[in-house]
């Protein structure tokens, strides 16, 4: 699925906090620029970051890439032992710095700053509730939403002290889904996941070696820890931390120099309902290299290209994909259907974003600019391409033009997702129902649409198996998957 036909997420959310003693030896602004790049896949549009000694907070946004946003005198100023950081990618919400997370807001109880990934459901009447205070809302993001409930609406009366993690759970009994959090204030960083854990956080630790004057004057070694919040566990392999476990649908986490400790989980409002984990997380937007649910995202993918194998064989002289999101799943086609596994294509890596054309020969020399067919590897050959899902449908026909042009015998289209047929309104950035294509065309249809020899989805009960039969403990682990854009089902009720 290339740059014309992709889903967009939200964002990422990293975070997190040391004793005073490591980041006085490791540089935590560093830890955090290098958390942030991993995640950049889940936004490219703003970045920012807020620090935070215990007294108070320092912050940089900028609109942009990570690598372009900080710079070693941008990032200066930025002290402290606590940090929180943001990758956007708008889905409510202009495209503007104002937009930029995270939001820091002044309180009774001092600053608080907060990082969302995810869309509210039901933000619309949130926001009449909040404005109905009298609180004014300087943006139409729903982070902000979400920070002016944590703030301005006391769990029990007038309290005595911030109690941070009632006013949490307050926040998550109005606020349905969808939603991880990431929250800054003087005491500590905390860690949020919705009832239906419908976005991913996760839990991760760095062990330190810190050496420590003594009193004598001699160096003394300490272990120490820096703990941490993210998006994906794929931020924890360049900062060379490890994977504690993923945060819990509905579970409050609080990270200290101290530890972790969890502060409860919020029920969902029909408890005998299942969680409702994006199952796209699988299919497309998570790194390959990012565990989910104790199962890598990349064995899952090969998972769904063993199953489409199963349900879609065909006669066939070679499996191969347009480089590079759909290649694990080609991997367990190849596997299962004992097909060899050929490159067609070499990617151009210095080719920026192919835009929409406004002409079918202009966007052929999109396509021809960023590819480049290897022609040896599949001339007089019936090939198999995999992708792992077709959205409007604007950049497979050129692609397999170009394939038939240059000597494929047949193409066979094979899409290791069933078609998607329905709007997100949980953080994912899905066109409308006219846009996708799905529901204009059926698989034979877009077929012939697309000049493929065949073209076949996977099914909803064949991904929804892909993915569980590689969950350890699946129904002990109350495992449960949002599939709404495909099936048109979503786990709460939608605000109209």
């Amino acid at each position: 699925m290339e740059e014309d036909d992709v889903l967009r997420d939200s964002c990422a959310v990293f975070g997190c906090v040391a004793s005073p003693e490591a980041v006085a030896n490791f540089s935590l602004t560093n830890l955090m620029y290098l958390g942030l790049m991993a995640l950049q896949h889940r936004g490219q549009e703003s970045t920012g970051m807020v620090t935070s000694n215990g007294n108070e907070m320092f912050v940089k946004k900028g609109m942009g890439l990570v690598a372009n946003v900080y710079g070693p005198e941008s990032m200066k100023h930025l002290a402290g032992h606590m940090a929180i950081g943001h990758n956007r990618y708008s889905t409510a919400g202009k495209s503007e710095i104002v937009n930029c997370q995270p939001f820091v807001v002044n309180t009774i109880h001092g600053k608080i700053a907060v990082a969302h990934n995810g869309e509210l459901v039901n933000a619309q009447s949130l926001r009449k509730r909040i404005l109905r205070h009298g609180v004014g809302l300087s943006t139409d993001s729903d982070s902000e939403l979400i920070t002016q409930l944590m703030v301005s609406e006391p769990p029990c009366g007038e309290p005595s002290g911030p109690q941070w993690g009632e006013r949490i759970k307050h926040l998550m009994t109005v606020a349905k889904c969808s939603y991880s959090i990431v929250i800054l204030t003087n005491d500590g960083l905390y860690g949020v996941r919705d009832p239906y854990g419908n976005r991913p956080l996760c839990i991760g630790k760095l062990d330190l070696s810190v050496p420590n004057e003594t009193e004598n004057g001699k160096k003394k070694i300490t272990e120490s820890s820096i703990y941490i919040l993210s998006s994906e566990s794929c931020a924890f392999h360049s900062i060379r931390a490890k994977l504690v476990r993923d945060v819990k649908p509905g579970e409050i986490i609080k990270l200290s120099e101290n530890g972790i400790e969890s502060l409860g989980i919020v029920q969902r409002q029909h408890e005998d309902s299942l969680p409702a984990f994006c199952i796209f997380e699988y299919v497309y937007f998570a790194r390959a290299d990012t565990v989910f649910e104790n199962q890598l995202v990349y064995e899952a993918r090969k998972n769904c290209g063993r199953r489409l194998a199963i349900e879609a064989p065909v006669n066939a002289d070679i499996v191969s994909t347009v480089p590079e999101s759909a290649t694990p799943a080609a991997f367990g086609y190849s596997e299962q259907s004992g097909i060899p596994y050929s490159q067609v294509f070499v990617k151009n890596r210095y080719v920026g974003r192919t835009f929409i054309q406004p002409s079918n020969h202009l966007r052929k020399l999109g396509v021809t600019t960023k590819f480049g067919p290897l022609t040896q590897n599949f001339k007089d050959k019936r090939v198999v391409l995999l992708d792992d899902s077709i959205v409007r449908g604007n950049t497979m026909g050129p692609i397999i033009q170009l394939l038939m042009e240059s000597g494929a015998k047949e193409v066979h289209v094979r899409i290791a997702s069933p078609p998607v047929k329905h709007p997100c309104f949980m953080g994912i950035n899905i066109p409308t129902k006219s846009e996708l294509i799905a529901n204009r065309m059926n698989a034979e249809e877009l077929a012939k649409h697309l000049g493929a020899t065949s073209l076949v989805y996977l099914s909803t009960d064949g991904l929804k198996k892909a993915i569980q039969q590689g969950i350890k403990g699946g129904k002990e682990q109350n495992v449960g998957h949002c599939t709404a854009c495909l099936t048109g089902t979503y786990p709460v009720e939608l605000e109209w």
